[in-house]
């Protein structure tokens, strides 16, 4: 078993023999063999020890054989004592939640004040066949299936190549005595159940079945990492082009690893990826999605916004990335989308700079008949998180001025008898 674990080491690139590295020890076989195994293979290590104080004296005892053991091998020993129950109750939390909160919080402190590299954990070949049966029964996609992973973060986990009768071989083998957790016998939590009861019925299917089943999430963790790879291509972009997708013979799976980050559920992708175009979507972290036509477009959600007031001329602070200008200039049409000229003479204040309303319309510079702005945004194939944010200025009469960035309206156009033109333009702010 030792060189099992240091090839699996090894192969995942798991341990600096360089580095410090926390032990985390609760007393059970599996975290005893894991100390010795990292000892013997000349790993610099301190023991954890978390004292939840759920099991009365069985608690303390586990706490006064980590604290023996690691006194006979000469390894650094450290401790902490949680009020597990009152911590679960003021958080509104299971007991089990409680106690992997506390406990994954303190060893990561501690790794921080003794400089350690990381936080190693006793998870083996079982405890990920578990795993991956309890999200199978739950319902989880890809990944829930690879069980656990070899890293975490600061988490490592070197025995996940072996199984609990070899940890157990192991520490007879070597006459280390260790602990026994009563709970673990009881078949009262989903994890216990699949332990003592379907996995044991599973065996008499197939002896082989936790190999079989550990070995099928090592093909998906493969599986896994080509998807991964593709989400990285697609990770810093707000839009996705599902007909690129295609080349990958499906989007759905790609397009939840891409949407994850923004706080979209499994069952929204399922609506999103069968939605029309146009169709919006919230996720609990604040953003929108917009299906538009074969992309998808995420943004910070909407939020409305106040007209602005321009009561004469000059420079106008919008936000703290904008500004708004108007002033008056000799004759000349602007080229330039981002700057207007209308006729001065025929503007009238105090202007209104708003966002384009239901029921606008302008008669666009060089035509005659009205148009709805919605239309002509609409001819431009502007999105609709574009048509949301579309600017207009509008003067005291009501009438649209200018559709920002887009077109000036005819019946303030710069003509012959212009004798002077009033410019409009917004532009970034300086540092």
């Amino acid at each position: 078993m030792w060189s099992k674990v240091d090839k699996y080491i090894k192969k995942h690139n798991l341990l600096n023999s360089n580095d410090l590295h926390i032990v985390a020890l609760s007393g059970g076989a599996d975290s005893v063999a894991l100390l010795l195994l990292l000892d013997e293979m000349g790993y610099s290590i301190h023991a954890a020890h978390c004292n939840f104080h759920l099991r009365g004296a069985e608690s303390d005892r586990d706490e006064a054989f980590c604290e023996s053991l690691c006194a006979e091998r000469n390894i650094p020993f450290h401790r902490v004592h949680f009020d597990t129950h009152t911590y679960a109750e003021l958080h509104k939390v299971s007991i089990e939640m409680a106690a992997r909160e506390l406990r994954y919080k303190w060893f990561e402190q501690l790794r921080e004040d003794i400089g350690a590299a990381d936080i190693c954990v006793a998870h083996h070949r079982d405890d990920s066949v578990e795993t991956m049966l309890l999200n199978l029964v739950r319902g989880t996609g890809l990944r829930g299936l690879c069980g656990i992973r070899p890293r975490n973060g600061h988490i490592l986990r070197p025995l996940l190549c072996v199984s609990r009768a070899e940890i157990e071989a192991y520490l007879i083998e070597k006459g280390q005595q260790y602990v026994t957790d009563s709970t673990n016998l009881e078949a009262d939590v989903q994890r216990n159940k699949i332990r003592l009861q379907v996995l044991p019925l599973l065996k008499t299917l197939n002896p082989a079945v936790a190999d079989n089943i550990y070995r099928t999430a090592e093909n998906l963790l493969e599986a896994q990492a080509l998807i991964d790879g593709i989400v990285d291509v697609y990770k810093d972009c707000n839009s996705l082009d599902l007909r690129e997708l295609e080349k990958y013979g499906s989007s759905k799976y790609i397009v939840f690893e891409w949407l994850k980050k923004y706080g979209f559920n499994g069952s929204q992708v399922q609506q999103i990826t069968s939605a029309e175009t146009g169709s919006i979507f919230h996720s609990p972290l604040g953003y929108d999605l917009l299906v538009d036509r074969d992309r998808l477009m995420v943004e910070p959600a909407f939020i409305s916004q106040k007209p602005w007031a321009i009561p004469e001329e000059g420079t106008f602070i919008l936000d703290e990335r904008r500004r708004f200008s108007v002033r008056k200039a000799p004759v000349y049409i602007s080229q330039d989308p981002d700057k207007a000229t209308v006729d001065a003479s025929k503007v009238v204040f105090p202007l209104t700079l708003r966002r384009v309303e239901n029921g606008d319309w302008m008669i666009p510079y060089g035509m005659k008949g009205r148009k709805l702005l919605s239309n002509l945004m609409t001819d431009r194939k502007m999105s609709l998180f574009e048509k949301r944010k579309q600017l207009v200025v509008v003067d005291a009469q009501g009438g649209i001025v200018w559709l920002v960035g887009i077109r000036t309206d005819q019946r303030v156009a710069v003509s012959d008898n212009t004798e002077t033109v009033l410019e409009l333009f917004i532009s970034e702010r300086s540092s």
